[in-house]
């Protein structure tokens, strides 16, 4: 099994836990200086010129791209978000058509930020989509990923949410103000954040690999998307901290632009229609659960 961003906050749980579950994982990974994340027995690699046409590999996870979230959304980094997705995906669909036996599924990252901003509408994966660079960002990274499917491979596209845990992705990032007693809503507050914990959205990629006839976008959000104002005002009882301290829109607006706009003001009430109509479990349905989980 192959994954490509191995070291990421979603990745590195991935390997981890395939590993220990028995699986033989290779581990694409661009900074040899990460490799202590992920403890042996995984396979390093850092190109995947390194693999021969004989290697077996059953699956592949495509996870590897520019972080989204740490910093405004300038031309050169919507550049650098857009390049590394499609420049990782075009290397793993090459190597794909290069291999004597061909993978039996491709798990390719994508992101709820497909459907672009449709305020309270809920959004299956049936759903149409808005124009905004999420839209542009996730329809391209889905894109690259398609000519895997003309080489007779099983192709899943993971509509990500907002992922939750301790060592890593957006919920870090919250926790500053909210020690501070400065947390609390964005704008109105009204938005949409369909939340996924991370070691259920592990569990759901296991579940995707292991289902053969499941193919196409799936939502990887939990059943129970949140409002902003929800979301934040549950964090805090968590904490035992106060969750008052409102960040006006307009003010996010002029620090922020679209940046500010599609990931802190704008949302999507996402529902994994497809994950669930298939049986999967999870073990996490609840904000407050999985708050409890990590927290």
């Amino acid at each position: 099994m192959l994954i490509s961003g191995a070291t990421g906050f979603i990745g590195s749980r991935l390997a981890a836990s395939l590993s220990g579950a028995g699986h033989h994982v290779i581990a694409l990974i661009r900074n040899p200086g990460k490799a202590e994340m992920l403890p042996p027995p995984v396979t390093l690699i850092t190109s995947l010129d390194q693999l021969a046409s004989d290697t077996p590999i059953d699956a592949i996870v495509n996870l590897a791209g520019e972080p989204i979230d740490n910093g405004l959304w300038t031309e050169a980094k919507r550049a650098k978000i857009l390049g590394s997705r499609i420049d990782m995906t075009g290397e793993i669909v090459k190597l794909i058509a290069r291999l004597d036996r061909k993978p039996e599924v491709l798990v390719s990252g994508s992101a709820i930020g497909w459907y672009g901003l449709w305020a309270d509408q809920v959004l299956t994966e049936s759903a149409k989509s808005h124009a905004c660079f999420s839209h542009e960002l996730c329809a391209a990274w889905e894109t690259a990923a398609r000519p895997a499917e003309e080489l007779g491979v099983r192709v899943v596209y993971l509509r990500i949410g907002l992922v939750l845990g301790t060592e890593g992705g957006f919920i870090t990032r919250m926790l500053t103000p909210f020690e501070f007693g400065l947390g609390g809503p964005l704008g109105n507050g009204r938005q949409w954040m369909s939340w996924i914990e991370r070691d259920d959205l592990i569990r759901l990629i296991a579940y995707v690999m292991a289902t053969p006839d499941l193919a196409g976008p799936v939502n990887a959000t939990a059943p129970i998307p949140v409002t902003n104002a929800k979301f934040t005002e549950e964090l805090g009882r968590h904490l035992h901290r106060p969750a008052m301290f409102r960040i006006p829109g307009g003010l996010l607006r002029r620090v922020g632009g679209g940046f500010a706009d599609e990931l802190l003001l704008g949302g999507q009430r996402v529902l994994p229609n497809k994950a669930l109509s298939r049986g999967f479990v999870f073990r996490h349905e609840t904000l407050r659960s999985a708050f409890e989980a990590i927290l």
